[in-house]
């Protein structure tokens, strides 16, 4: 590899100096205001202690699970896309799968769930649990045809938390020419019997696996006794995540909680985190704290926002070449080699080197 500076952002950055207020609301603001920021905070936390000595000539940042071969660790957050641009999801999905990554499809996609599979390949399918299961299973039967390797399980919304600014401006929300966000999956479904379940059960891991055939991936763990419970119920996966602090707005950030899950989970199955993702040493953070993927939201949006497919690929291609030159600079040539350096939250002592993952 190169050891040149990663490649400069594209300017997806920009995108929101023309966009509609309520999409900043949506999908830059925190429940509170705050803890988007919270987010992004809590992986400044962290830092990297490097090795030397070390053969960084090749640096591979491949990775595979749940069925997908990845050019890097990295997903796209199931998040409404055709908010912010005409051909959402399908426009995403060209841009992800150009630049090698991972999609995990949201179940409010604004295109059909086989639509967006004919360009994007393998991905994973969110899931909101429904009160009328009925009313879900038709859904999960076309995405299994579709090509879903796994679905990703959403439980930290048992309730629709509501941002501030975002209820002032919510008639505003669609983006100029963009689809709002509707029930493209779930054409002819009543409203009512898409409401969202309030009780959601360690039992519904093994249903949803049963019904589908699928590894079911539990997302929006924080407590680490919830990633046990998960695991033992079931569950292939735990996304540590606070749903990108839109929900409850009080929560520990994600890079706080990522720890003690993966010390919890214990290699049983893979942990994977979102939340604040920025940047390639912010992956590279959350490798070290013992995540086996991470997966990124807003960037993805303002991306995708600013232009469209190719916009997104830059931005992916940008983020795995940060990723791939800090891990030079660490002295890990590849993803399993990470275990061994070294990080140190703020709070400890300087040079505490240990790593939760041991």
């Amino acid at each position: 590899m190169s050891t040149d500076s990663a490649p400069a952002r594209p300017a997806a950055d920009r995108a929101w100096s023309v966009a509609d207020v309520a999409l900043i609301d949506e999908f830059v603001e925190g429940a509170s205001g705050t803890a988007a920021v919270r987010n992004e905070a809590g992986w400044q936390q962290w830092s990297l202690v490097p090795r030397v000595f070390r053969d960084v000539r090749r640096i591979s940042t491949a990775w595979t699970g749940f069925g997908l071969a990845l050019r890097a660790p990295v997903l796209i957050a199931p998040t409404a896309l055709g908010l912010v641009h005409p051909q959402g999801e399908r426009e995403a999905a060209r841009g992800i799968r150009a630049a090698g990554m991972g999609l995990v499809l949201s179940q409010g996609s604004t295109f059909p769930v086989a639509e967006v599979a004919e360009v994007s390949g393998p991905f994973l399918q969110q899931v909101y649990l429904t009160q009328r299961r009925d009313a879900l299973w038709p859904f999960l039967d076309r995405a299994v045809d579709a090509g879903a390797t796994a679905l990703a399980l959403t439980v930290d919304q048992p309730a629709a938390g509501v941002t501030l600014p975002f209820r002032a401006s919510l008639a505003r929300l669609a983006a100029p020419g963009a689809r709002n966000l509707g029930n493209a999956n779930f054409v002819g479904v009543p409203p009512a019997d898409l409401a969202l379940e309030s009780r959601i059960e360690l039992a519904d891991i093994g249903l949803l696996a049963d019904r589908t055939g699928l590894p079911v991936v539990v997302k929006g763990v924080l407590h680490p006794d919830d990633a046990v419970a998960a695991v033992e119920a079931g569950a292939a996966g735990v996304v540590v995540s606070n749903h990108g602090g839109r929900q409850l707005g009080g929560t520990i950030t994600s890079a706080e909680a990522l720890p003690r899950v993966v010390a919890a989970v214990g290699g049983r199955v893979p942990v994977l985190v979102d939340g604040g993702i920025r940047q390639g040493e912010d992956v590279l953070r959350a490798l070290v704290l013992g995540a086996d993927a991470v997966l990124v939201g807003r960037p993805a949006v303002r991306a995708l926002r600013a232009g469209g497919a190719d916009g997104l690929r830059a931005a992916l291609e940008t983020l795995r070449g940060e990723l791939e030159l800090a891990m030079a600079l660490a002295g890990t040539p590849d993803l399993a080699a990470v275990t061994s350096l070294g990080i140190r939250h703020a709070t400890q002592t300087p040079y505490a080197t240990d790593t939760p993952r041991g």
